[in-house]
């Protein structure tokens, strides 16, 4: 089994070889370097530095550390022009930097250059319903050789997760290469997961209850994690967005050397200024969550566990309670995922008490908060959590999953005062949310000082400082 893995792997790498020979021959005719319309006429003098971003117009989490990470660039670097290779087609690059100031209050010192992808279908997972993380990697490549033939930096940063990009750019473009490790494509703890069959987003039914496919399975994740260690492992410089990143990306990729936790840039100078409505003057206590409609989000343990938390009130009670699900959507199957948890909203019966905010603008996010009593966060091992330091920042109380960034860098202790609350399933999060409901004003006043105090350590200015200490060794 491991062999006929093998096989298929080889049969795939074979020709993206051939085409790197090809496009490293091609580069070597026609230009190492491609100027950039940002340059003047001395280009040849400047420095130029590409994010590999394919949803940069997603408005999510991934998104405000690649804007933040180019204004740091911007701010510092005079000499360097910034270049994004996304693949919104449909989008102009005017209004990619308008979405990015409405969505995340960011102002560019100078403008950025796009180079616009057409193949970005091969990344998608979509594209692959077997075999669905070696398909995207290999995609990804697939989409690499498409940006790498139409322009070439001199610095390149996957900030997206595309680890199988980096040895393209290092061996073919000739570029020093660095990343930005959200979420490691495949962990120890998925592993496990499989190797218990245990039926999660990732490891369907019909995989986890037959014993052949789940040996075959492991044995798929167990090769994979050998070449995403592979290629990771070319990179100059890593960057990882928490302790629980860092803890597997060093495991995976052995370079912890080069491994540097650099927080993501939370606006929690922005969260922090909102005023708050008083308990006592609020009609409603809404728990607001803050996510993109991905499916390792799970909007539907949100929804079930609101529902389970409904049934421990009152009929009064219920009508002062509200769940609010404030996320973009990416693409269609995003949309369908909404239209599911609205269909399940319905069928528990909890549809009048569930809102659902798409792609809203910034202040209208900033005053849902503001309304907010609770904030609900439910991924599984979450990488991080930005969701959850806005929340946070903004005066919400969190209740998020016991996993990950979450549980190891976010909701804990400060100065010994709580900050939040974690839980792991419906009945935990249905009582962490009837234990807030039930708090006295002062008490949940008490709770929201402290986890405002602890997020000043995930603000823009930190990770400015973290990200540019990280890749300073890249222009040197």
């Amino acid at each position: 089994m491991m062999l006929l893995l093998l096989l298929l792997v080889s049969g795939l790498l074979l020709p993206l070889l051939v085409l790197a020979l090809l496009l490293k021959a091609y580069i070597a005719i026609f230009g190492k370097r491609h100027a950039t319309t940002l340059s003047s006429e001395t280009s040849q003098e400047r420095t130029t530095i590409g994010f590999f971003h394919p949803y940069c117009n997603a408005g999510g989490g991934g998104e405000r550390v690649l804007w933040c990470a180019v204004r740091a660039i911007q701010k510092k670097y005079k000499n360097v022009d910034c270049v994004i290779y996304t693949g919104d087609v449909e989008a102009k690059a005017e209004d990619i930097v308008q979405r990015a100031r409405n969505r995340f209050n960011i102002v560019l010192p100078r403008a950025v250059e796009f180079v616009f992808l057409t193949r970005r279908n091969f990344v998608e997972a979509k594209t692959y319903p077997v075999l669905t993380l070696l398909g995207q990697s290999l995609g990804s490549v697939v989409l690499g050789f498409e940006a790498l033939s139409k322009f070439v930096p001199d610095i390149y940063i996957d900030s997206m997760g595309y680890a199988f990009t980096l040895p393209l750019f290092k061996y073919v473009g000739g570029c020093k290469v660095a990343c930005y490790t959200h979420y490691p494509t495949i962990s120890l703890d998925m592993l496990s997961l499989v190797s218990k069959r245990t039926v999660s987003y990732n490891n369907q039914g019909f995989v986890a209850n037959n014993p052949i496919l789940s040996r075959f399975k492991v044995l798929y994740y167990k090769l994979f994690a050998l070449l995403y260690g592979f290629v990771g492992a070319r990179a100059d410089v890593v960057m990882v967005n928490s302790s629980w990143t860092y803890g597997h990306i060093s495991s995976l990729w052995g370079k912890p050397s080069c491994t540097s936790v650099v927080y993501p840039p939370c606006d929690t100078k922005e969260f922090l200024s909102i005023k708050g409505i008083p308990d006592d003057e609020k009609t409603v206590k809404s728990i607001v969550s803050i996510a993109q409609f991905r499916p390792e989000k799970d909007h539907k343990l949100q929804i079930r566990s609101f529902a389970n938390f409904l049934k421990r009130l009152s009929e009064s009670e219920k009508e002062e309670v509200k769940l609010e699900l404030i996320g973009s959507c990416r693409n269609a199957e995003d949309q369908s995922r909404v239209d599911e948890l609205k269909a399940l909203s319905e069928e528990l019966g909890v549809n009048e008490r569930v809102d659902f905010l798409l792609s809203v603008p910034f202040d209208v996010l900033k005053d849902r908060l503001a309304n907010g009593t609770m904030g609900l966060h439910t991924m599984w091992n979450e990488h991080f959590g930005i969701g959850v330091v806005e929340c946070m920042a903004a005066g919400t109380i969190i209740i998020a999953h016991n996993t990950g960034g979450p549980k190891l860098d976010i909701v804990i202790p400060y100065q010994d005062k709580t900050t939040g609350f974690l839980a792991s399933d419906e009945a935990g999060y249905a009582d962490a949310m009837e234990k807030v409901f039930r708090m006295s004003i002062n008490e949940r006043q008490e709770i929201r000082e402290a986890a405002k105090a602890s997020v000043v350590r995930f603000s823009d200015q930190e990770f400015e400082i973290s990200f540019l200490a990280a890749v300073e060794s890249l222009f040197a």
